[in-house]
């Protein structure tokens, strides 16, 4: 019987499964297209895979729990569905990728029950870190980003005794003139780090909170980093040449100024970590 009921649930998952990819593999292949055409989001192959080891991290938490298979799941799924053909006749792709989320989430519960996915809601929640934010959106965060991070470089740059007008988001220097693109706005490490910083966070052994604290700071890290990588870059156009701001030495410095970053957010998690010994 027991064996009977196991082929039955085999059988089900494997036409879930084939049923998800026949509905939704369009939305994966121009998914998969995105990450490895747009660099803001190139981070995207590594977030399924990264959720994969969140869930196999609870691993002994979730083999405590029993399986309690809910009707509820099927609500979930054609919610989704509705999602997806919403997003499909509309044009909409990341409601169409995010009615992925919505579905997988519908299976979960279907098989599994709540409880288990209550326990993994984090990881599969995570995967929204890889579908790529809606233009409209993105613009009414870059831009602004732009703006900030040009203004503040501006001024730490003049702390430097180097002449520097701004006027907009370019920043005119005596020798050249260096223009705070859509990548420099510093929104491309941001997605990049809080993808990274989401990870670790839930895998730090620390309290919700805390969790959520270390989570956020990739923010106004990104930020800070970003800012001093185009002080820097600033700096150098001045002191040693116009073609410093451009070519090898400016993508080397996008990945050391990206490492800084992670060192940043690790020592936020070292001072978190000794908060917490002393409030335990």
């Amino acid at each position: 019987m027991n064996l009977s009921i196991k082929k039955q649930t085999l059988f089900q998952i494997f036409i879930l499964a084939a049923v998800f990819l026949f509905v939704y593999q369009k939305a994966i292949l121009k998914l998969i297209s995105d990450w490895s055409t747009d660099p803001n989001f190139s981070h995207g192959f590594l977030i399924p895979f990264v959720a994969l080891y969140m869930i196999w991290y609870k691993k002994n938490e979730l083999a405590e729990i029993s399986l309690k298979p809910s009707l509820t799941g099927i609500i979930a799924i054609i919610g989704g569905m509705l999602i997806h053909m919403a997003g499909n006749l509309g044009s909409e792709l990341f409601l169409m990728r995010f009615s992925m989320i919505i579905t997988l989430s519908g299976i979960i519960i279907y098989f599994c029950g709540f409880e288990i996915f209550k326990r993994i809601l984090v990881p599969v929640a995570y995967l929204i870190m890889m579908i790529p934010i809606p233009s409209i959106l993105w613009n009414q965060v870059a831009f602004p980003l732009q703006l900030f991070s040009a203004f503040i470089s501006a001024k730490a740059i003049n702390l430097l005794n180097i002449p520097v007008f701004r006027e907009g988001n370019i920043l005119h220097l005596a020798n050249t003139s260096l223009e705070v693109v859509d990548a420099c706005s510093g929104i491309r490490s941001l997605t990049s780090l809080l993808a990274l910083t989401g990870a670790f966070a839930f895998l730090a052994p620390l309290s919700t909170f805390k969790k959520w604290v270390l989570f956020f700071s990739a923010v106004p890290i990104a930020v800070a980093v970003n800012v001093i990588r185009l002080t820097i870059t600033g700096a150098m156009a001045a002191w040693i040449g116009p073609e410093t701001a451009h070519g090898f030495l400016h993508d080397m410095s996008g990945l050391i100024i990206f490492g800084a970053a992670l060192i940043l957010v690790y020592l936020v998690f070292m001072i978190e970590m000794k908060i917490e010994k002393l409030q335990g």
